[in-house]
């Protein structure tokens, strides 16, 4: 397994020189391009730059994810959220093609609370546009697309149930059609489980991760508490208070290796970082990212 970091937490207040430069100085090769609202806007010529400055830290821009749940509108039954949602998921696409990363997806979307009777609905909609999307990234090179488990049942897939489901249906797909699509595969993440409304555990955050290794192509490592609620970082008073275990995660890799089915397998780390556009906020990020990072070094080596 490899390291790396999702680039989430310098949205709007540090530039991608700043993080690759850090990343350089840790020597962490790999960044998970998180979305941001211009992204989907922005010209070609943006992102062809963006790589060649990667290129001069020694930097691979590897894979692309959501950060703010922006293509979810294959779940809310609305045709004009759908055709907003396809349209800019092709974009994504195409800027990971220009990236030249070899992953890139989203959590699948949202059900609204008050129509959680449409989930099943909103489901089979996603999938239907993802079969099509995979001859999409297939065409523009991509090695795969990737969609994330989530911790609530408004947010499929979180169950075990629902992880076979809808892996099941697109690896289905991917058989029938292995020249011209691309597989799907699971971004996870060590923080994710489920608790119910009485905060009561249905699955744990371990449970749910090792169950999805077996689809999985990438991860997310993030710290959180017993039920899954604030998700933060690895420095010292952060082990302290999260239930993630680095030493158990790494047991439990080292355990289920020959089940992950890729052979380039990164964990990123995923954290938002202090509170945003704040004067003595923003200049702890340096040393939040770097405290977690040397936590993961420490352990992952």
């Amino acid at each position: 397994m490899q390291l790396g970091i999702k680039t989430d937490p310098i949205e709007t207040r540090y530039s991608y020189d700043w993080l690759f430069s850090l990343a350089q100085s840790e020597n962490i090769s790999n960044i998970q391009l998180g979305s941001f609202f211009e992204l989907y806007t922005l010209e070609d010529a943006f992102f062809y730059q963006l790589k060649e400055k990667a290129v001069k830290y020694n930097i691979k821009i590897k894979s692309m994810f959501t950060a703010h749940r922006e293509l979810g509108g294959f779940f809310y039954g609305d045709v004009f959220f759908e055709k907003a949602a396809r349209k800019s998921y092709e974009r994504f696409i195409e800027v990971a093609a220009i990236l030249g990363v070899d992953y890139c997806g989203s959590n699948p979307g949202a059900v609204y609370r008050d129509r959680l009777e449409s989930k099943d609905q909103g489901i089979e909609c996603y999938l239907s546009h993802m079969r099509e999307l995979m001859h999409i990234a297939e065409e523009k090179g991509l090695k795969g697309l990737t969609m994330e488990p989530m911790s609530s049942l408004s947010e499929p897939p979180s169950t075990p149930a629902e992880m076979d489901y809808m892996i099941g249906k697109l690896k289905d797909y991917h058989d029938d059609h292995p020249e011209n699509t691309v597989p799907v595969f699971l971004c996870g993440d060590i923080s994710h489980g489920i608790a119910d409304q009485n905060q009561e555990i249905i699955y744990s955050n371990m449970e749910l991760f090792e169950y999805g290794l077996k689809y999985m192509a990438e991860f997310h490592f993030k710290n959180t508490d017993t039920v899954f609620n604030n998700t933060f970082g690895f420095n010292e008073e952060e082990m302290k208070e999260g239930i993630v275990d680095l030493c158990k995660i790494r047991e439990l890799l080292i355990r289920c290796k020959n089940s992950i089915p890729v052979k380039d397998f990164v964990g990123y780390l995923e954290i938002g970082g202090p509170k945003i556009g704040r004067d003595y906020s923003d200049p702890l990020l340096d040393r939040e990212l770097r405290s977690s990072i040397q936590s993961l070094k420490s352990i992952f080596k």
